[in-house]
């Protein structure tokens, strides 16, 4: 079945801006078709990678901050009674997604969006994109109190796990209320440890099995369930997870991506599309152009033909995006891949 997010453009979610009303300018007037919420980690620490996705635990006590590093306080005396109220609210209280969104002041540009939604209208938009950071990126990041990743212990991880999946379905819910297919994007970076030396810890069990409850949360809610991961990844544990969508960053990590053209051929023949991260997100951007970048693409698609990858298919579900996030550019830097980005979709089209 044809889905409506083939052969669009949109974006990954950061932007450099203080502000929502800037960014929110530059994702309405360069990708319309499929407009996303800008995250805005200048804006504040509240709006951090992480930290935007810790509220609910936050609030909740079960996470606490110090000097800026967040941590599961299990050494608390209350840490079980704590505990037992959260699976009490997730497990026993029916659908709790309405208490896991985001607070009002931490998140401008998602409430930005949905504002410039209710005031102006949906316009030539097919789609809505919203985001979340993933579970092992987090994982890494949020410790216990002894500094252990959380990730690495099942009790802390199904904790974070239940939580991100919420905060998928409440997200969806604000985000389908305009009527629209909606898309959430879950971004994971630290996907790319898999298979280090230095985390000999981190299986693909894990990986997948903390994974697929955000999938099946956005299906839940009919939404589509799309992941982005930076750097050279296994791509076989994203494939042949029911994603509709994969981001991999072609710019500087294609070749990553031919040693599994055939679980990539299995994700086209089920429905899913490849998000080709196709414009730098670096200082790179300055020196491309629209016409060299759509050469790129051709020569991947080619390339990616030649080991077998159904072209037709190919060709038709796919995505054009930026490499990754453009939260770490100047504000120039971000117009010229938004401006770049649109140009190369208007010519592919």
């Amino acid at each position: 079945m044809e889905k409506a997010f083939y052969g669009f453009a949109t974006g990954i979610g950061s932007l450099p801006h203080r502000e929502a009303a800037p960014a929110l300018d530059l994702v309405f007037r360069h990708l319309p078709e499929v407009p996303h919420w800008p995250q805005l980690p200048a804006g504040g620490e509240e709006e951090g990678f992480v930290r935007q996705y810790l509220s609910p635990l936050l609030e909740r006590g079960l996470v606490k901050t110090e000097n800026g590093r967040p941590y599961f306080d299990t050494a608390a005396n209350d840490w079980l009674d704590k505990l037992t109220r959260f699976y009490e609210e997730v497990l026993e209280n029916g659908d709790p997604s309405s208490a896991f969104g985001f607070p009002e002041g931490e998140a401008a540009g998602f409430y930005g969006f949905l504002e410039r939604l209710r005031s102006s209208g949906t316009g030539t938009a097919v789609a809505l994109k919203g985001q979340l950071s993933g579970p092992v990126t987090i994982g890494f990041q949020l410790t216990d109190h002894t500094l252990q990743p959380a990730f690495y212990r099942n009790d802390l991880r199904d904790v974070l796990v239940r939580s991100l999946a919420l905060q998928v379905r409440w997200q969806a819910r604000q985000l389908g209320a305009f009527g629209l297919p909606v898309i959430l994007f879950i971004d994971d970076p630290s996907i790319c440890c898999f298979g280090q030396s230095t985390f000999v810890g981190l299986s693909a069990g894990t990986i997948k099995e903390s994974l697929l409850p955000l999938i099946e949360a956005a299906h839940t809610e009919g939404a589509y369930a799309g992941v982005h991961a930076c750097a050279g990844v296994d791509w076989s544990l994203l494939f042949t997870l029911p994603f509709d969508l994969v981001n991999v960053d072609v710019y500087h990590y294609f070749t990553s991506l031919l040693l599994y053209a055939a679980d990539y051929d299995c994700f086209l023949t089920g429905g899913g599309a490849l998000a080709f991260g196709l414009v730098p997100t670096s200082a790179e951007v300055e020196e491309e152009s629209a016409q060299r970048l759509l050469s790129r693409l051709d020569e991947y698609m080619a390339v990616l033909e030649r080991k077998g990858v159904n072209g037709a298919r190919m060709r038709k579900q796919m995505m054009l995006t930026p490499s990754c996030g453009t939260g770490t550019l100047t504000e120039a830097q971000a117009v010229r891949v938004y401006e770049l980005l649109q140009r190369v979709y208007t010519l592919k089209i």
